[in-house]
């Protein structure tokens, strides 16, 4: 700004239109002019920072808004896309080394109806039934009849 030469001449000139009388008056109020100037310098430089960390605020907010709701949009379709993918979802099919079990077809004897006539005719072809590996075992009684519970199943 000024140099120390020109602000010599200024204080010069200054002392000898004012007088050494009024010359710490006028300091005093370039003082607290000064002191103003500062004062408002910073108010104004604070409000302006305000205001920026304001701005940034509304637009880390929004940012973090428009983050939530792309997020819940997204777990939305997921959850979508996995219901779809349930639904669509093709059976799984065993490997090759794995034999799948296959059910054993045999005659229901329970079902045949016990008298004199010859099991050929008297069973018909729709009284084959899909049970387990294993047949369960024909119990007769000591007189050659079957059990009570098989008469009743036969009627």
């Amino acid at each position: 700004m000024f140099s120390v030469p020109h602000l010599v001449i200024i204080f010069v000139v200054v002392l000898v239109v004012f007088g050494p009388h009024k010359l710490p008056e006028l300091a005093r109020g370039l003082g607290k002019m000064m002191a103003e100037f500062r004062k408002a310098s910073t108010d104004f430089k604070m409000a302006f920072e305000e205001e920026m960390r304001t701005i940034e605020r509304q637009a880390r907010e929004t940012e973090l808004r428009k983050v939530q709701e792309a997020a819940a949009a997204s777990a939305v379709a997921g959850e979508q896309a996995s219901a779809l993918a349930a639904e669509t979802e093709t059976p799984k099919i065993l490997s090759d080394s794995t034999e799948p079990m296959e059910p054993t077809i045999t005659p229901v004897s329970e079902s045949i109806a016990r008298d004199s006539h010859s099991p050929e005719e008297s069973q018909p072809a729709e009284t084959a039934a899909v049970e387990p590996a294993t047949a369960p075992t024909d119990e007769i009684t000591e007189s050659g009849k079957p059990p009570a519970h098989d008469q009743q199943q036969s009627a």
